[in-house]
């Protein structure tokens, strides 16, 4: 598609746009009254206008039956989580049985390294990015730290080539091959939080395999964002949030996949809880762990049924509209907002004068989703508080860059060329 930086050019794509009536269906923050142009969904996804009444069922359950609210409200607390097995086995390409939803993301990363990182004095080492999120690094290290390890020498962090702002692939591939025998597990964000790069995870699961480690992805920036083909691809685990892209409230509930023949194997060791015991007997209140053969055997704790509600909001809405609807879209939109930034480069800034916009967030699809990161040279914080001030929220991380998500689903082509006129006003 050939791109024009115009309001009509912008208002022809909202038009032709299948989804434009989804933005209808979340609430837009208003600023000094005017709607915000939303460009954070990678860190907040915004509410969906259901989400109140999703809530107030369950409280309006809670207080018609109370504790026989988990076999008597309309969506039994019992087996609340069972709703979220189909719809986000969709969006992570998996079985049903390979997902469920629990806990928080660095809760599940922890529980999932229990059965998946199994060290020996051989194999006990560990790939992921440089520079991954502060939580992963924080629960590599201690894991590390548990099992007896110096994370110095156990954790492998592969870094992009100097000068360079993302990684390269074939770098990944010669790390986990250079680690060989003493591999135990590979755990890369399957998507980069900084660049917004996506990974091969299908190539990285095949390569962490023939050394014979576990592979798995933390996806808190890729559920809902990127094609997941999880069970496809063979990857051993993976888990997510659900606040960012999947729109379901700050701190939501967590997404877990295990492969199916982990799901099977109940020798495989893991931290045991109430839910996860076979339903059968579970309440029977027996000695014995007895895991069911489902990636619900790694739950401990029932279901936060207050907080899957605002969950399930989200994922209707999902499942509703498909995957392959808001990537196509996707594509569309996020190059938008690349042709503007790159015309302001073009027709408003002289990048010998030191002030640029440099968009590091890799141009190939098949490498990127919806973020756009920008490192803004020779501005600093300034044009991102300047942005903040006109009525673009998004997102800054030290120390000069900026990252963008227009969402296929709340945002227009006409939030992307408006933002372009506010920043090539303060530039």
């Amino acid at each position: 598609m050939i791109f024009q930086n115009s309001l009509k050019f912008a208002q022809q794509l909202d038009e032709q746009d299948e989804l434009k009536s989804y933005r209808n269906k979340f609430h837009i923050p208003v600023i000094n009254g005017k709607k915000t142009i939303y460009f954070t969904g990678n860190s907040l996804g915004l509410q969906p206008k259901s989400t109140a009444a999703y809530i107030n069922q369950e409280l309006e359950d809670w207080a018609k039956w109370g504790v026989e609210g988990h076999f008597k409200a309309e969506n039994p607390w019992f087996s609340y989580h069972e709703q979220f097995a189909a719809p986000i086995a969709k969006i992570v390409g998996a079985l049903p049985k390979e997902v469920v939803v629990m806990n928080n993301l660095t809760v599940n990363l922890n529980l999932l390294m229990v059965s998946f990182y199994r060290p020996t004095n051989q194999r006990y080492k560990i790939v992921c990015e440089a520079k991954a999120f502060p939580s992963d690094q924080y629960a590599l290290e201690m894991q590390v730290r548990n099992a007896g390890f110096n994370p110095e020498d156990a954790i492998i962090e592969v870094a992009p080539r100097e000068g360079k702002r993302t990684l390269r692939h074939e770098d990944i591939i010669t790390a986990i091959e250079n680690a060989g025998n003493s591999l135990a597990c590979v755990m890369i964000g399957g998507v980069n939080y900084f660049t917004g790069q996506v990974f091969d995870m299908k190539a990285i699961t095949v390569a962490g395999h023939k050394v014979g480690a576990n592979v798995g992805f933390d996806l808190a920036h890729g559920a809902g964002n990127i094609e997941l083909k999880l069970h496809e691809w063979n990857v051993d685990f993976a888990c997510w949030c659900s606040y960012k892209y999947l729109n379901s409230g700050p701190g939501g509930v967590s997404g877990v996949f295990i492969h199916e023949r982990h799901c099977n194997n109940t020798d495989l060791p893991r931290f045991a809880g109430w839910w996860g015991h076979d339903k059968e007997t579970r309440f029977l209140m027996e000695k014995g762990f007895q895991p069911m053969k489902s990636a619900e055997a790694w739950q401990m704790s029932n279901a936060p049924v207050l907080t899957m509600a605002a969950h399930k909001a989200a994922v209707d809405i999902f499942d509703e509209v498909g995957m392959e609807k808001l990537l196509k879209k996707q594509k569309v939109l996020s190059g938008y907002l690349e042709f503007i930034i790159d015309d302001i480069n073009e027709k408003h800034l002289d990048k010998s004068s030191g002030k640029w916009l440099e968009i590091i967030t890799p141009r190939n699809w098949k490498e990127r989703g919806c973020q756009v990161s920008v490192i803004a040279h020779g501005f600093g914080k300034d044009l991102f508080n300047q942005l903040t001030k006109k009525g673009v929220i998004s997102d800054w991380r030290e120390p000069n860059a900026i990252r963008m998500a227009p969402v296929p689903l709340y945002n227009s082509f006409e939030d992307v060329y408006r933002f372009g006129e506010i920043l090539k006003n303060n530039v």
